[in-house]
């Protein structure tokens, strides 16, 4: 099936029961049992579509979790990349520094901006909390629970999502503090926003300031501005700008996590922006490079010096030139395609199908998003907001054997359906996939 056959699909394809022979074979090779078959084995994949070695052809409705945003194999992107393996695959390049000055320009804040490069969000993680003690002088570090910010030690001790992450690997890096985050779902105080009066937010001025963390001593605080493998939860507005004004008041530095919700996710090129927030460091990844490996860390370019010493960082494939190239026209799409105002208009259109989906169906308990960013979290008891995790993870089998790939996640026991597709998918495929998640839904809860 050629390129262009391939992004032009209105509706996915399954010839045969998934698994079929070829991939039986595959995970038999592997020594996986055919239940393994939960994520499409790709053979080939264009647009918003992956193609497994039997001829099945699944529609990704998580952008291969946020990393094709522009979607899979964008003609730009492989024409960047052949154009670049041409003349150089390893080496100090100009791209870097073309790419460097577009980080700068499109990421929040109109202040002097360094970057720094890795290969992976966990890497950039773990850069940006180096950078954070480094220009700082500070021990601690602030994040939050229910976070995923990757796997490397930095990374995991960071986050928080699941206890599977910490098991065996102990102890992880000392001096990270976790606090709750502003699940108005679930709120971890047990009330009702606004009523609250952003008590998640308060807590860390009025308790952990004052008996456990002295804020003098804290570097940094690290947030997703939307929580992403959590559950895509949406902080309350005025909870962002709020932590920034604290963190200030403290001479804090203010980490936006958006490995996962950058490059038009949202709707916006980062999702910080929904509420105004300029952050001191900015973390990037996943989408950056328009499906090649490639993450950053930008930031406010004074905290590269201290005391006439400056802070070092990098690595063998430090802005390695496949990826610098393919982040460069990866931003030119977006741009020239329209495709945050796009993600804003049709992630509207989703939200609102979506909600009416949670009217007709009394598993999906809460749905909740910005832009083409969207959780729906499956429930056992509207009313008791019981968690149902088998049911979600049903309903993802059961959309599977469709041919819509989606998957579950969820911090604090929940199931919540992952629910962003590439920024270019259609209204028409759009309306396709949600036919599939309705009748996925219906077909659990009969």
């Amino acid at each position: 099936m050629g390129t262009e056959e391939l992004w032009s699909l209105k509706a996915p394809r399954i010839v045969v029961e998934p698994p079929g022979p070829k991939v039986r074979e595959i995970l038999e090779a592997a020594g996986l049992p055919p239940s393994a078959y939960r994520h499409p084995l790709a053979a080939e994949a264009g647009g918003i579509w992956i193609r497994d070695p039997d001829g099945n052809i699944f529609l990704d409705f998580i952008s291969s979790r946020c990393v094709v945003n522009i979607g899979h194999r964008h003609p730009r992107v492989m024409e960047a990349l052949r154009r670049q393996m041409d003349r150089v695959t390893h080496g100090w390049v100009e791209e870097r520094h073309k790419l460097d000055r577009e980080l700068a320009r499109i990421t929040p804040g109109r202040f002097e901006k360094r970057v720094y490069y890795a290969l992976t969000g966990s890497a950039a993680n773990d850069c940006a909390l180096k950078l954070a003690r480094w220009a700082t002088g500070r021990p601690y570090v602030i994040a939050f629970a229910g976070a995923f910010h990757g796997m490397t030690y930095g990374a995991l001790s960071l986050s928080s999502y699941k206890t599977w992450m910490i098991r065996g690997f102990g102890p992880n890096l000392p001096g990270v503090y976790h606090m709750p985050y502003p699940n108005c779902y679930r709120c971890p105080f047990g009330l009702e926003h606004p009523d609250c009066d952003l008590r998640c937010l308060h807590y860390i001025e009025d308790y952990a300031f004052k008996s456990y963390l002295p804020p003098d001593e804290v570097a940094a605080v690290f947030i997703e501005p939307i929580a992403g493998d959590a559950g895509w939860i949406v902080p309350p507005d005025g909870y962002l700008q709020g932590l920034k004004e604290l963190c200030e008041r403290y001479g804090i530095l203010l980490v936006a996590e958006e490995v996962q919700t950058g490059f038009g996710r949202t709707g916006r090129w980062f999702a910080c922006e929904h509420w105004g927030v300029e952050p001191d460091i900015i973390i990037l990844g996943k989408a950056l490079g328009g499906g090649v490996p490639l993450s950053a860390v930008v930031a406010r370019a004074e905290l590269h010096e201290r005391d006439g010493e400056y802070f070092r960082h990098g690595h063998t494939f430090n802005a390695f030139p496949l990826g610098c190239a393919a982040a460069l026209a990866n931003i030119e799409v977006i741009e020239e395609e329209g495709l945050i105002e796009r993600a804003e208009r049709l992630g509207a259109y989703l939200m609102n199908r979506l909600r009416d989906m949670m009217e007709r169906h009394c598993s999906i308990g809460d749905v909740r998003g910005k832009g083409l960013l969207i959780g729906v979290e499956i429930v056992g008891d509207k009313a008791s907001k019981r968690p149902d995790v088998e049911a979600a993870d049903r309903i993802c089998a059961e959309a599977f054997k469709r041919g819509l790939y989606i998957i579950r996640m969820g911090s604090y026991g929940t199931g919540v359906l992952r629910v962003a597709p590439p920024l270019v998918i259609t209204r028409e495929q759009l309306d396709e996939a949600l036919r599939i998640l309705d009748e996925s839904v219906g077909a659990v809860e009969i």
